[in-house]
C-alpha cells in the first residue's frame, strides 16, 4: 500500500510541476488575450487539472469518489463546504459548472507552492490568515466577494478535520461574504477523504478512501435584509445542514 501511495504523491508532484509552465505560458496568455473569455478560460483549465488529479489518485491509489454532484456555477453562489483533505478541492471543483469557483485560501498558499500559488494569484482567491485575519483582511474579503463574477467557496472551519468530524466554524470570514451581497447559498458536505488529510498521508492512506458528497440547497441570504441576529441564525442555519449531511452519508454508508 505505501508503495501505491508513493507513486500516487510522485505522479501528483510531477503532474502539478509540468502544469504550472502551461498555467504560466499558455494560459496566462490566453486571458490577458482574450479578457472577456478570462472566466470561461479559468474554468476549463481548473476542472481539467481537477479531472485529472482525480483520475490518478483513483487509477494508481486505488481511491473512490462516489457519483459526482451538481453545483450552479453562476455569479451570486455562495459553497460552503467542511473541510477533511486536500482532495476536497478538486472533488468540488469537478462538481461545478459553468463557471469556477474562488476559493478563500490560506494566505501562506499563495507564495512557493507548485501550481498552488500561481493559481491563487491568476484566479485572484481571496486569502486569508486564520490565526490573525484583522478588520483590513476581512474587509478585502467582503470586497472579494461582492465583485465577483464567479461562485465563492469557503471552507469555515479554517482548517481540515483531524477526526473527519465537523470542527467549529470561523464565523468572521462568512460573516463578511454574506454581508457583501444576496447569495444563493449550497452546502457541500464530503466524508470518507479526513484519512488523507495531507499529501504525505496518501503513502499509507490513499487506497483507503472512500468519498462521499452530498449537497443541499440553495438556502437565500438577502443582505440587505438581514439583521446581525437573523446572520448568525442562517449561519447556525448552515452549519446544521452541514452536520445533518455528514449523518446522512454515515447512516447511507452503515444501510
Amino acid at each position: 500500500m505505501k508503495i501505491r501511495g508513493t507513486l500516487v504523491v510522485g505522479i501528483v508532484g510531477i503532474f502539478l510541476l509540468s502544469t504550472e509552465a502551461v498555467q504560466r505560458t499558455v494560459i496566462s496568455l490566453l486571458v490577458w488575450a482574450l479578457p472577456s473569455r478570462r472566466e470561461r478560460i479559468l474554468a476549463w483549465w481548473i476542472q481539467r487539472i481537477a479531472d485529472a488529479v482525480l483520475l490518478i489518485v483513483g487509477i494508481v491509489g486505488g481511491a473512490k469518489f462516489g457519483s459526482k454532484v451538481h453545483i450552479p456555477g453562476n455569479p451570486g453562489v455562495l459553497i460552503v463546504m467542511n473541510h477533511q483533505s486536500i482532495m476536497d478541492v478538486p472533488v468540488v471543483v469537478t462538481s461545478i459548472r459553468p463557471l469556477h469557483p474562488r476559493i478563500v485560501s490560506r494566505a501562506r498558499y499563495a507564495r512557493g507552492k507548485p501550481l498552488i500559488s500561481h493559481l491563487i494569484r491568476l484566479y485572484q482567491y481571496p486569502t486569508v490568515d486564520p490565526r490573525a485575519t484583522g478588520k483590513v483582511d476581512l474587509e478585502k474579503l467582503k470586497v472579494a466577494a461582492r465583485d465577483s463574477p464567479v461562485p465563492i467557496m469557503i471552507f469555515p472551519e479554517g482548517t481540515r478535520t483531524k477526526d473527519g468530524e465537523i470542527g467549529k466554524l470561523r464565523r468572521n470570514g462568512l460573516r463578511r461574504i454574506l454581508a457583501a451581497r444576496d447569495w444563493d447559498v449550497h452546502v457541500v458536505t464530503i466524508d470518507g477523504y479526513w484519512r488523507c488529510a495531507k499529501y504525505m498521508d496518501f503513502v499509507s492512506s490513499v487506497a483507503t478512501v472512500r468519498g462521499t458528497t452530498t449537497v443541499s440547497g440553495p438556502f437565500h441570504f438577502s443582505a440587505t435584509e438581514a439583521s446581525e441576529e437573523t446572520t448568525e441564525e442562517f449561519i447556525d442555519m448552515l452549519e446544521s445542514r452541514m452536520k445533518q449531511g455528514l449523518l446522512q452519508i454515515r447512516g447511507d454508508s452503515a444501510s
